[in-house]
C-alpha cells in the first residue's frame, strides 16, 4: 500500500520537525535558567530572546503530530493511546507547568528566577519522557490481559535501552540548543555568550555520540528484529557519523564577523548536525517499519480509509501551502532583524 507509506511518511516528517524545533526550543529555556545568576555573561539574555518569539510556534507543531496520527492512523491510535496514557499525562503536565510559567516569567520579576528555575527544569525533563516514548513502541513492554493492552512500567524502567533514549535526548537538546544559540549569538554580535555556547557545544556533541552508540548497544541486546533492520541500512549511519564530524569541524573553522576574526562556523555546524539527526532518524524509522507498535500494530492494519486519507493529505498539501511561507518569513525576520538582534537585556 503506497498510501500508508506516504502517510508514515507525513507523520515521520513532522515527528522530526518537531523533535529539532522543541529540542531548541527546550534547550534554550534550560540555558537561560543555567546562565541567569552570571552576571557576567549575556548567555541569559540571548537564550530568552530566542524563546520569546518561538516556543509558541514549536508548540503548534506537536498538535499537528496529534493530528496526524489520529486521522492517518486511527486503529493504531488506541493501542498509543492506551498505553501512552500514563507518560503521555505526564508529558501534557510539564508542558502545560513549563508554558505557564514561562509566560510569567517574564511579567512577574520579582519571582523571575524560581519561575525560571521551574520553567528550565520542565523543559530539561520533558524531551527525556517524550524520546522513552520509543522503546515503547518496541513492543517488549505491553501485556494484553482480557484483551485489554496495558504498559508494564515496571519492565520498562528497568530496561537500560529506555535510559540510553532517555539520556540521548537530554544530551541531544542540550547540544542542538548551544549549537543554535552559538550561532544566534555570533549574528547578535555578543561574542562572549558565542564562546560560551560553542564550548557547551564542543562539550554536549561527544556526549550525545556516546548516548547514540548506547542505544545501539542496547537495541542489539533487547530489540533484535530493530537493530538488524537499521544494520540494513549501515552506510547511512556512517554518513550521519560523517556529518557529525563536519559539524564538530565547523566549530573549529576560522570566519569572520564585523572585521574581527572568530572560532567556528557555528551555521555551518547547525546545518551539518540538523543533516545528521535526519540521517539518522530515517535509518531508525526505516527499521521499524512496518511496525507502530511491534509486534501487533503495523502501518497496514492501523492505516485509514484510503478515500479519507486522500481527503486528508490534500488538507494538509494546502495547509502547508498556506503556512510554510509564514514560518519562512517568520524564521527570517527573527534571524535577520538587527534591531532585534542587537537589542539590550537591562534585567541580565
Amino acid at each position: 500500500m503506497v498510501d500508508a507509506y506516504i502517510a508514515i511518511t507525513i507523520l515521520w516528517g513532522f515527528v522530526f520537525i518537531y523533535a529539532v524545533m522543541a529540542t531548541m526550543d527546550f534547550g534554550a529555556g534550560f540555558w537561560s535558567m543555567i546562565y541567569i545568576n552570571r552576571k557576567n555573561t549575556s548567555g541569559t539574555t540571548i537564550a530568552n530572546r530566542y524563546l520569546s518569539p518561538t516556543w509558541e510556534v514549536t508548540n503548534t507543531f506537536i498538535v499537528a503530530l496529534v493530528v496526524a496520527v489520529y486521522s492517518l492512523f486511527p486503529k493504531g491510535a488506541y493501542t498509543l493511546g492506551t498505553v501512552l496514557l500514563i507518560p503521555g499525562s505526564i508529558i501534557l503536565i510539564l508542558l502545560t507547568l513549563r508554558s505557564a510559567f514561562l509566560v510569567f516569567s517574564n511579567i512577574a520579576d520579582e519571582y523571575r528566577k524560581p519561575l525560571t528555575f521551574v520553567s528550565g527544569i520542565c523543559g530539561f525533563l520533558i524531551p527525556g519522557l517524550l524520546m522513552s516514548v520509543l522503546p515503547i513502541t518496541h513492543g517488549h513492554y505491553i501485556d494484553t490481559i482480557d484483551g485489554r493492552q496495558t504498559l508494564n512500567l515496571a519492565r520498562l524502567f528497568t530496561s537500560p535501552n529506555e535510559y540510553a533514549f532517555f539520556g540521548f535526548a537530554i544530551s541531544s537538546t542540550l547540544f542542538l540548543s548551544s549549537l543554535l544559540l552559538a550561532d544566534y549569538s555570533k549574528v547578535s554580535h555578543e561574542h562572549h555568550a558565542y564562546r560560551i555556547y560553542r564550548r557547551d557545544a564542543l562539550i554536549l556533541g561527544p556526549v550525545s555520540m556516546v548516548m547514540a552508540l548506547a542505544i545501539m548497544v542496547t537495541l542489539k541486546k533487547e530489540v533484535g528484529w530493530l537493530y538488524s533492520g537499521m544494520m540494513d541500512n549501515v552506510s547511512l549511519l556512517y554518513l550521519s557519523l560523517a556529518l557529525f564530524l563536519v559539524g564538530g569541524l565547523a566549530l573549529f573553522l576560522p570566519s569572520k564577523k564585523d572585521g574581527r576574526s572568530v572560532i567556528g562556523m557555528p551555521r555551518l555546524a547547525v546545518i551539518a548536525i540538523t543533516a545528521q539527526y535526519l540521517v539518522a532518524s530515517y535509518v531508525y524509522g526505516r527499521g521499524h517499519l512496518p511496525y507502530l507498535v511491534y509486534p501487533d500494530v503495523t502501518i497496514h492494519s492501523a492505516f485509514t480509509d484510503p478515500n479519507s486519507f486522500r481527503a486528508v493529505f490534500a488538507t494538509y498539501i494546502v495547509g502547508f501551502a498556506i503556512l510554510f511561507p509564514g514560518f519562512a518569513y517568520f524564521w527570517s525576520l527573527f534571524m535577520h532583524d538587527k534591531k532585534y538582534l542587537r537589542k539590550n537585556n537591562a534585567s541580565d
